[in-house]
């Protein structure tokens, strides 16, 4: 219950306190997501908190906070991600990327067409997160491949998966979640391909977007060529001679390595002995004369190492991605550090990558283009920042299943390799049956769409697709206690009365408008706040006052609550907006400016078609 309190006068308008104090939730709320002070999921759990805490003037009771976790929308995420690894796992996605690639192969039209159609499919089903992972190592070597800059194809890959998250009901969590609001609301949820009509229209456009505008707006900003040189590392590697009168002779090579990385921060990588070649970190054999040294550090600093050691530099020993590249010996690797990863904040230094994961890094992309090749020990990691390291095959094997990077480079010959060898698992067809079986159990309403999950999630199981253990790994806990905590956020404006009195701010505002401008000045309002503070929150925060004030201007309000989730998955404008947008910002070098520059056009122009289309196909 809400607390009788006097009213409160702010510039000139009285306001009920509650509301007030909501109003002011809600403000540090957005102000965490943005400044992400702390990660969002934390601001979420805060949120209930502070909620509950000040029920007397918010009127969210213990149980309506706690009610995130319990409602239909975070139990079918939950489902929908264990789904959506066993999907993942059994090899069909990266074995069908293999094979179109294989005919995309020389051509940059060819190429960016064939990310965009074969993204957006299987996005619309599945979750896009690792479709995304799978896709950027094979699309930035074909880019190189093709001479074409990595640049123009990581974004329209990102840009491709989140358009189609409005082809099915299942597409993202955002539809879900507006999905669950809809039905509290209005008493009417989404069907499962209620959206589609209109989500193949809104694929189609912006497909056809990044396929003209979109690829003369997007930069070149990371030259192709190699991993070695699109990270320009060429200077900071060099080829050394062991000379008879050096004092390293003798001394053995893991030790050689251990001191020059702790007095000059020079890496000692590998010695080359004739047609031998083994890692210097790894061995405890000592080093002969004539042997030759890979290093990696700043320039002045190999010249020291080789003045103090009697060393002698060979200069026409380039070392390239082959040198650095070899199964045998060590492998090249691409990873970036996403938003939620536990070692944001840390310096490569203090993230004892070399004791953790035996690797080396060689440079840093910073999330926005810079490139650090000098002091890389001392740089503090960021969300979207992606690091080229050298490490070995064992490790890099576990790179790929820890959840503080995202492995987003391979050599394309050894993903080609291995997904021709793995071949798709025994178990594929069963994870395929048990999710079109969830889709069909939900779309003819034999089951509510919560329990066709979980019914989904038993049969994965108990298949054999995924173990439990597995299966508790495939969840995205950090979207699930986000989800959770900013539900009673939307209970407490509605409680309060502050969705009635937005709703009439907006009436107001808008007054003599076409309902139509209405609605598309929502989806713009929703689509800006996506960008920021997370498309989950944009459509808790926005749906119910779209759905008030349509019915205060005599509109459909499911119509303006499909504006609503439409527009939540139109993040484009930000690197931080979406997380696939995170993921291929350090690997295209881009900077910020570029989302803007590539994504507002298309965010207006799907403004435009979205509301026409809902206005023709549901009506206003």
């Amino acid at each position: 219950m809400i607390l009788t309190a006097p009213s409160v006068s702010l510039l000139g308008t009285t306001l009920p306190l509650g509301v007030l104090v909501v109003f002011a939730v809600v403000l540090g709320t957005v102000t965490l997501f943005v400044t992400e002070a702390v990660p969002p999921d934390v601001t979420a759990i805060a949120v209930i908190v502070v909620l509950v805490a000040l029920e007397p003037y918010t009127g969210v009771s213990a149980t309506e906070g706690l009610s995130g976790f319990s409602s239909s929308a975070t139990v079918t995420i939950m489902a929908m991600y264990i789904l959506s690894d066993g999907i993942q796992r059994t090899g069909v996605v990266r074995r069908l990327g293999v094979e179109v690639a294989h005919l995309t192969r020389g051509s940059e039209n060819r190429l960016l067409a064939a990310v965009i159609g074969l993204t957006g499919p299987i996005a619309g089903i599945v979750n896009n997160t690792p479709v995304v992972a799978v896709f950027v190592p094979m699309v930035t070597d074909l880019a190189n491949e093709a001479g074409v800059s990595p640049s123009k194809l990581l974004i329209p890959l990102s840009y491709a998966s989140m358009l189609a998250g409005t082809l099915t009901l299942f597409g993202t969590a955002t539809n879900l979640v507006a999905s669950g609001l809809s039905e509290e609301l209005l008493g009417r949820p989404f069907g499962v391909f209620e959206l589609t009509p209109l989500g193949v229209v809104v694929f189609l456009v912006g497909a056809a977007y990044l396929l003209t505008v979109g690829k003369w707006l997007l930069p070149a900003r990371v030259p192709p060529g190699s991993r070695t040189e699109r990270y320009e590392v060429q200077s900071y590697l060099a080829r050394v001679l062991v000379t008879s009168r050096s004092p390293l002779v003798d001394e053995f090579a893991q030790a050689v390595a251990e001191d020059a990385h702790r007095d000059l921060g020079l890496d000692v990588l590998d010695v080359v002995r004739g047609e031998e070649h083994f890692v210097a970190a790894d061995s405890d054999r000592e080093l002969e004369s004539r042997d030759i040294l890979t290093v990696r550090g700043d320039p002045a600093t190999i010249q020291r190492f080789v003045e103090f050691a009697s060393l002698r530099r060979l200069p026409r020993a380039a070392v390239t991605d082959a040198e650095l590249d070899n199964p045998e010996r060590s492998t090249l690797v691409e990873l970036v550090v996403p938003s939620e990863s536990g070692l944001v904040g840390e310096t490569v230094e203090s993230a004892r990558l070399r004791e953790r994961y035996d690797a080396t890094a060689l440079a840093v992309r910073r999330a926005g283009g810079e490139l650090v090749r000098d002091g890389i020990g001392a740089t503090e990691l960021r969300g979207g920042d992606a690091l080229l390291m050298r490490t070995t095959e064992r490790a890099a094997e576990f790179l790929t299943e820890n959840d503080d990077f995202v492995v987003t480079n391979e050599a394309f010959d050894d993903v080609m390799a291995r997904a021709r060898e793995g071949g798709v698992t025994r178990t594929a067809v069963a994870a395929f049956v048990v999710l079109f079986g969830v889709i069909a159990l939900a779309a003819f309403d034999v089951l509510p769409i919560a329990i066709a999950a979980l019914a989904g999630v038993v049969a994965i199981v108990v298949s054999g697709v995924l173990s439990p253990n597995e299966a508790y790994d495939a969840v995205n806990w950090n979207v699930v206690f986000l989800l959770a905590g900013v539900v009673p956020l939307g209970v407490a404006l509605r409680e309060t009365g502050a969705v009635a009195l937005v709703a009439d701010s907006f009436v107001v505002a808008t007054a003599g408008l076409p309902p139509v401008v209405v609605l598309a000045l929502f989806y713009l309002l929703t689509g800006a706040f996506a960008n920021v503070i997370t498309p989950v929150a944009s459509v808790i925060l926005f749906l119910p006052v779209a759905v008030s004030t349509a019915a205060d201007v005599g509109a459909d309000p499911f119509s303006f609550a499909l504006a609503v989730t439409f527009a939540a998955s139109t993040a484009f404008m930000t690197p931080v907006g979406y997380q696939t947008n995170l993921m291929v910002y350090g690997p295209g070098g881009y900077r910020f400016s570029d989302y803007v520059r590539v994504g507002a056009p298309l965010q207006l122009l799907l403004a435009v078609v979205t509301s026409v289309g809902i206005a023709a196909y549901w009506g206003l």
